[in-house]
């Protein structure tokens, strides 16, 4: 393992625009549960009844009954890892270019990332579905003991500002994500299983146009074949064990 992290760390001393791409195993290692695999949200609760957009429009009760009993709570008592805090430590350095997530929880920004691109929304802000009206979700938390599901003063109902099944990326977000995974020279996926499109696709544009990709994720993925480098390890642990000791410039 020390060879490989002297390996990562001349890549990134080397380069001066990195991308980090972050999924649900870099929020994993915070204690917030994955979707997908063994033990994940969608093992416990059908996707289909719960985080589709169809669903969600025909009886939203059953989608926030499930941020009341089990992902707000565990988001309100979770904290940025370290990978998160190493991400603003190479953003100090002039390394990091931008950050891509596919999470929902914001700890890139409260951690300290100033460019965060995020391609499946955040679950701290809520909208009206009627007004376009933004909350907060800790104000509209306190509604869900009585109302499910929570109202707007317009009367509409409101809507976590996250993409569920059935809906788009946001346009914009896809966009900028394509435009920096075009122009980074190193493309850095942290904790991502790279099986949900289109921003696994992401990797493959920043390969062809002449990135070094870097995937560090605890299990193998379909796009390890085109990666310069490997690591099937904790991707705050990584992180944190190349930002130690600094970079030579």
């Amino acid at each position: 393992m020390e060879e490989i992290i002297s390996k990562l760390k001349k890549l990134v001393s080397t380069s001066d625009k990195i991308v980090a791409f972050t999924g649900a195993g870099f929020s994993a290692e915070s204690g917030i549960s994955t979707f997908r695999g063994a033990g994940g949200l969608w093992s416990k609760y059908d996707p289909s009844i719960y985080a589709d957009i169809n669903y969600f429009i025909k009886d939203p009760s059953y989608y926030w009954s499930f941020i009341r009993d089990e992902r707000y709570p565990t988001l309100k008592k979770a904290k940025p890892n370290d990978g998160h805090y190493a991400l603003v430590e190479l953003e100090r350095y002039g390394k990091l270019y931008r950050v891509i997530t596919q999470n929902i929880d914001g700890f890139h920004q409260i951690a300290g990332s100033s460019d965060v691109i995020e391609l499946h929304g955040n679950s701290r802000n809520v909208n009206c579905m009627n007004c376009e009206k933004n909350y907060n979700m800790d104000d509209v938390f306190k509604k869900l003991e009585k109302d499910i599901p929570p109202r707007c003063s317009c009367g509409g109902v409101l809507k976590p500002a996250t993409v569920l099944f059935g809906e788009p990326l946001p346009q914009y977000a896809l966009e900028m994500a394509k435009l920096a995974s075009k122009n980074c020279d190193m493309f850095l996926v942290l904790g991502s299983s790279l099986v949900v499109y289109p921003a696994a696709s992401l990797p493959r544009i920043a390969k062809k146009n002449g990135a070094k990709l870097v995937i560090i994720n605890i299990d193998p993925t379909p796009l390890d074949h085109i990666a310069d480098i490997v690591i099937n390890d904790s991707a705050s642990k990584v992180l944190t064990a190349v930002i130690n000791g600094g970079l030579n410039e």
